[in-house]
């Protein structure tokens, strides 16, 4: 399969301001992004994912007749454009907000204003997402490897799940909160356990604490992925509860592939 690179893209810039998109587009052309169609609002995007062949969508958060939220909400339950990366560009700052692009699917949040280091991060995770390459492990076939996916949001369980199986995953069993998860827990075995920290019913916490001190789990490593500030007290005490590493949301592939070579390939067979 032929792997896109940065100067293949075509972007959908969502920008209701003329200044913003000029600065917007004259960053990502610099960026080698050449592909740039311009729209200022849900409507004008909705019309164009339609007539055009989008591979990512750059949006702001807040438009004329709506917010970027609606846009990557329809992107991801439409099957047509769910595999469709977007990126959010905004200054907002308040983690409710963007905790609800998160949980939706976001490839990656740029602050405004934002670096050229910082949007070639963003569209390398973006990147990541459209092309698929095999994560080469000493001690495992990836395609053996089983994973138990444990995320409230289907949107969140689906961008994770597009990550783990772009790196060969092919066996990925998915519960819906903790609760969900120990009924697979208790008859199937796993290799790996991925899981959101905020659930219903029984948090990824509780969740942990059950595996680590279940004796005929505790081998299974552990990745808590969160929206989470790292240094919160919640942070703190979930690192107590024996989780060998925290990941960010949104689920970034560079960060999970090097997790992924440290937890199964240092693993005692």
């Amino acid at each position: 399969m032929q792997q896109l690179s940065i100067s293949d893209l075509h972007i959908l810039l969502v920008e209701p301001s003329d200044t913003q998109a000029k600065i917007i587009k004259g960053l990502l052309t610099n960026a080698d992004v050449h592909g740039v169609d311009i729209v200022k609002n849900v409507a004008q995007a909705t019309d164009e994912l339609k007539k055009h062949n989008v591979d990512l969508v750059v949006s702001a958060m807040y438009l004329s007749d709506g917010s970027g939220l609606d846009i990557l909400q329809r992107l991801k339950q439409d099957d047509a454009t769910h595999n469709i990366p977007f990126m959010l560009v905004s200054s907002e700052t308040s983690p409710r907000k963007l905790d609800e692009f998160k949980q939706s699917g976001v490839a990656a949040i740029l602050p405004k204003p934002f670096e050229p280091i910082h949007l070639q991060r963003a569209l390398n995770a973006s990147l990541q997402l459209l092309n698929t390459e095999e994560l080469d492990l000493s001690l495992f076939d990836i395609k053996s490897v089983r994973v138990l996916l444990v995320d409230d949001s289907r949107l969140a369980r689906n961008h994770i799940r597009r990550v783990l199986e772009n790196m060969g995953i092919e066996q990925i069993t998915e519960a819906e909160n903790g609760a969900h998860a120990l009924t697979f827990l208790k008859d199937q075995e796993f290799d790996l356990v991925v899981t959101d920290y905020n659930m219903p019913e029984m948090d990824g916490r509780e969740l942990s604490e059950f595996i680590r001190f279940n004796p005929q789990t505790a081998h299974i490593p552990i990745i808590m992925v969160t929206s989470e500030a790292a240094n919160s007290t919640h942070m703190t005490n979930i690192q107590q509860t024996g989780v060998n590493a925290l990941c960010d949301k949104p689920f970034e592939s560079d960060e999970v592939r090097a997790i992924l070579a440290t937890l199964l390939d240092n693993r005692n067979e």
